[in-house]
């Protein structure tokens, strides 16, 4: 198993998990590796450094200090964890969360949040596609909508 540091063209960083470096050469050839904060297909591998597994320590060895080269490169990365990389959690989080509590009415979001809004459909959280300029009529109409470009990433279980 391969574990890539990867970025897009937009610098979000994140983790792929490859059976090979043949893997992830065809997944990304064919356009299935993309940035889970925005979906961009334009993935560069970064510098990753590999997992050496070299066994457990003696049960009389003393526990590496926080910082020393003995400690676990996993344990650092977990205390050291960029801030950036919290916030992309969190948005693909709140991202989940939006795509399990709404409905998607596809290209008739403008149609149905207006229907909803004169009262001719039951209310509920819908998303959707609008151009610019329907959302700006929705909005000119007193109906509230929000722009929120979601990463496919956020439609289902990464593994």
């Amino acid at each position: 198993m391969k574990v890539l540091d990867l970025f897009c063209r937009r610098d979000h960083a994140f983790e792929g998990w490859f059976a090979s470096e043949d893997d992830f050469q065809n997944q990304l050839a064919r356009g299935l590796v993309q940035c889970p904060m925005c979906g961009d297909a334009g993935v560069r591998k970064g510098l990753s450094a590999p997992r050496l597994n070299l066994g457990a320590r003696g049960a009389d060895a003393p526990a590496p200090q926080p910082g020393s080269s003995l400690e676990p490169a996993a344990a650092t990365a977990a205390t050291t964890a960029p801030v950036a990389s919290m916030q992309q959690a969190a948005w693909l989080q709140l991202a989940r969360q939006i795509m399990q509590r709404t409905e998607d009415v596809g290209e008739r979001f403008a149609q149905e949040a207006r229907r909803m809004h004169y009262g001719e459909a039951e209310e509920r959280g819908i998303r959707g596609q609008a151009t610019a300029q329907q959302t700006m009529e929705l909005l000119e109409e007193g109906i509230a909508v929000l722009p929120l470009p979601l990463p496919d990433a956020a439609k289902e279980t990464l593994q």
